[in-house]
Protein backbone atom coordinates (compact mmCIF):
# COMPACT_ATOMS: atom_id res chain seq x y z
CA UNK A 1 0.00 0.00 0.00
CA UNK A 2 1.19 3.50 -0.85
CA UNK A 3 0.05 6.16 1.58
CA UNK A 4 0.30 9.73 0.33
CA UNK A 5 -0.16 12.49 2.87
CA UNK A 6 -0.09 15.98 1.39
CA UNK A 7 -1.43 19.43 2.10
CA UNK A 8 -0.16 22.68 3.52
CA UNK A 9 2.83 23.55 5.62
CA UNK A 10 2.15 23.20 9.37
CA UNK A 11 -1.04 21.18 8.92
CA UNK A 12 0.23 18.02 10.65
CA UNK A 13 1.43 16.01 7.63
CA UNK A 14 4.75 14.96 9.16
CA UNK A 15 3.21 14.08 12.52
CA UNK A 16 0.52 11.97 10.84
CA UNK A 17 3.10 10.28 8.61
CA UNK A 18 5.41 9.48 11.53
CA UNK A 19 2.53 8.01 13.53
CA UNK A 20 1.42 5.94 10.53
CA UNK A 21 5.00 4.75 10.03
CA UNK A 22 5.10 3.51 13.63
CA UNK A 23 1.73 1.78 13.31
CA UNK A 24 2.38 0.12 9.96
CA UNK A 25 6.16 -0.35 10.36
CA UNK A 26 6.90 0.75 6.80
CA UNK A 27 9.31 3.32 5.35
CA UNK A 28 8.54 7.02 5.18
CA UNK A 29 9.84 9.37 2.51
CA UNK A 30 9.47 13.12 2.86
CA UNK A 31 9.05 15.04 -0.38
CA UNK A 32 10.95 17.84 1.36
CA UNK A 33 14.04 15.61 1.17
CA UNK A 34 13.58 15.19 -2.58
CA UNK A 35 13.06 18.91 -3.07
CA UNK A 36 16.22 19.70 -1.09
CA UNK A 37 18.06 17.13 -3.19
CA UNK A 38 17.04 19.03 -6.31
CA UNK A 39 17.73 22.40 -4.63
CA UNK A 40 21.24 21.55 -3.50
CA UNK A 41 22.22 18.71 -5.83
CA UNK A 42 20.82 19.47 -9.26
CA UNK A 43 19.61 23.09 -9.27
CA UNK A 44 19.62 23.14 -13.08
CA UNK A 45 16.35 21.14 -12.97
CA UNK A 46 14.55 24.23 -11.63
CA UNK A 47 12.95 22.47 -8.66
CA UNK A 48 13.86 24.29 -5.47
CA UNK A 49 12.56 25.11 -2.02
CA UNK A 50 11.83 28.79 -2.79
CA UNK A 51 8.98 27.93 -5.18
CA UNK A 52 5.34 27.91 -4.11
CA UNK A 53 4.11 24.40 -3.18
CA UNK A 54 1.91 24.12 -6.27
CA UNK A 55 4.83 25.07 -8.54
CA UNK A 56 6.99 22.40 -6.90
CA UNK A 57 4.18 19.85 -7.25
CA UNK A 58 3.71 20.61 -10.95
CA UNK A 59 7.44 20.43 -11.72
CA UNK A 60 7.95 17.30 -9.63
CA UNK A 61 4.85 15.39 -10.76
CA UNK A 62 6.28 13.37 -13.68
CA UNK A 63 9.25 12.34 -11.52
CA UNK A 64 7.02 11.44 -8.56
CA UNK A 65 4.59 9.54 -10.77
CA UNK A 66 7.46 7.44 -12.15
CA UNK A 67 8.58 6.66 -8.59
CA UNK A 68 5.03 5.69 -7.62
CA UNK A 69 4.72 3.40 -10.64
CA UNK A 70 7.98 1.67 -9.64
CA UNK A 71 6.74 1.23 -6.07
CA UNK A 72 3.47 -0.26 -7.33
CA UNK A 73 5.34 -2.57 -9.73
CA UNK A 74 7.57 -3.81 -6.90
CA UNK A 75 4.51 -4.30 -4.64
CA UNK A 76 6.11 -2.30 -1.82
CA UNK A 77 4.54 -0.47 1.09
CA UNK A 78 5.58 3.13 1.75
CA UNK A 79 4.42 6.46 3.15
CA UNK A 80 5.12 9.57 1.09
CA UNK A 81 4.57 12.86 2.86
CA UNK A 82 4.93 16.47 1.76
CA UNK A 83 3.42 19.51 0.13
CA UNK A 84 4.54 18.62 -3.39
CA UNK A 85 1.34 16.84 -4.45
CA UNK A 86 -1.82 18.44 -5.79
CA UNK A 87 -5.30 16.87 -5.87
CA UNK A 88 -5.72 17.68 -9.57
CA UNK A 89 -2.45 15.91 -10.39
CA UNK A 90 -2.92 12.77 -8.28
CA UNK A 91 -6.60 12.09 -8.97
CA UNK A 92 -6.23 10.11 -12.22
CA UNK A 93 -3.31 8.13 -10.83
CA UNK A 94 -5.27 7.40 -7.65
CA UNK A 95 -8.29 6.21 -9.65
CA UNK A 96 -6.06 3.94 -11.72
CA UNK A 97 -4.42 2.42 -8.63
CA UNK A 98 -7.20 2.66 -6.08
CA UNK A 99 -6.53 -0.82 -4.62
CA UNK A 100 -2.95 -0.03 -3.64
CA UNK A 101 -3.13 3.68 -2.72
CA UNK A 102 -4.53 5.87 0.02
CA UNK A 103 -4.32 9.62 -0.47
CA UNK A 104 -5.33 12.38 1.89
CA UNK A 105 -4.70 16.09 2.24
CA UNK A 106 -4.42 18.20 5.37
CA UNK A 107 -4.91 21.93 5.76
CA UNK A 108 -6.23 24.68 7.98
CA UNK A 109 -8.67 26.74 5.96
CA UNK A 110 -10.74 27.88 8.94
CA UNK A 111 -8.30 29.39 11.44
CA UNK A 112 -7.16 32.94 12.07
CA UNK A 113 -3.61 33.69 11.01
CA UNK A 114 -2.70 35.02 14.47
CA UNK A 115 -4.02 31.87 16.20
CA UNK A 116 -2.06 29.60 13.86
CA UNK A 117 1.12 31.69 14.29
CA UNK A 118 0.75 31.33 18.06
CA UNK A 119 0.35 27.55 17.68
CA UNK A 120 3.44 27.35 15.45
CA UNK A 121 5.60 29.08 18.03
CA UNK A 122 4.15 27.05 20.92
CA UNK A 123 4.55 23.70 19.21
CA UNK A 124 7.99 24.31 17.73
CA UNK A 125 9.62 26.29 20.55
CA UNK A 126 12.02 23.50 21.54
CA UNK A 127 12.44 21.92 18.13
CA UNK A 128 14.77 22.50 15.22
CA UNK A 129 12.45 24.24 12.79
CA UNK A 130 13.18 26.39 9.75
CA UNK A 131 10.07 28.57 10.05
CA UNK A 132 10.56 29.71 13.63
CA UNK A 133 14.06 30.89 12.68
CA UNK A 134 12.48 33.53 10.43
CA UNK A 135 11.14 36.96 11.42
CA UNK A 136 7.69 37.22 12.97
CA UNK A 137 6.45 39.05 9.86
CA UNK A 138 7.76 36.26 7.64
CA UNK A 139 5.99 33.65 9.78
CA UNK A 140 2.72 35.62 9.66
CA UNK A 141 2.98 36.01 5.87
CA UNK A 142 3.75 32.31 5.46
CA UNK A 143 0.78 31.26 7.59
CA UNK A 144 -1.52 33.70 5.77
CA UNK A 145 -0.42 32.17 2.45
CA UNK A 146 -0.96 28.65 3.81
CA UNK A 147 -4.48 29.50 5.06
CA UNK A 148 -5.31 30.66 1.53
CA UNK A 149 -3.60 27.60 0.05
CA UNK A 150 -5.59 25.38 2.44
CA UNK A 151 -8.80 26.90 1.12
CA UNK A 152 -7.73 26.04 -2.42
CA UNK A 153 -6.73 22.49 -1.47
CA UNK A 154 -9.98 21.94 0.44
CA UNK A 155 -12.07 23.13 -2.51
CA UNK A 156 -10.11 21.03 -5.03
CA UNK A 157 -10.29 17.92 -2.83
CA UNK A 158 -14.04 18.38 -2.52
CA UNK A 159 -14.31 18.75 -6.33
CA UNK A 160 -12.40 15.50 -6.96
CA UNK A 161 -13.76 13.53 -4.02
CA UNK A 162 -10.37 13.24 -2.33
CA UNK A 163 -10.19 13.04 1.46
CA UNK A 164 -9.32 16.36 3.12
CA UNK A 165 -8.92 16.80 6.86
CA UNK A 166 -8.96 20.29 8.32
CA UNK A 167 -6.74 20.82 11.37
CA UNK A 168 -7.96 24.37 12.05
CA UNK A 169 -10.04 23.77 15.15
CA UNK A 170 -9.31 20.37 16.65
CA UNK A 171 -5.85 19.41 15.47
CA UNK A 172 -5.55 16.06 17.24
CA UNK A 173 -9.08 14.92 16.35
CA UNK A 174 -8.51 15.79 12.67
CA UNK A 175 -5.26 13.79 12.64
CA UNK A 176 -7.04 10.87 14.35
CA UNK A 177 -9.74 10.96 11.66
CA UNK A 178 -7.09 11.04 8.93
CA UNK A 179 -5.33 8.07 10.55
CA UNK A 180 -8.60 6.16 10.71
CA UNK A 181 -9.16 6.85 7.01
CA UNK A 182 -5.64 5.75 6.07
CA UNK A 183 -5.86 2.50 8.06
CA UNK A 184 -9.41 1.63 6.96
CA UNK A 185 -9.67 -1.64 5.09
CA UNK A 186 -10.91 -1.27 1.53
Amino acid sequence: MIYIISGTSRSGKTLLAQNLMQRRVIPLVSLDWLVMGFTNGIPEYGIHDKLWPDEIAERLWDYLKAILESIIWSDSDIIIEGEAVLPELIIDFQKKHTRCMRVCFLGYAHVSVLQKVKEVYEYHQDKKDWLTQESKQYVEDHIHNMVEYSKRIEKTCRHYGISYFDTSKNFKQALDQAMEYLLKEK
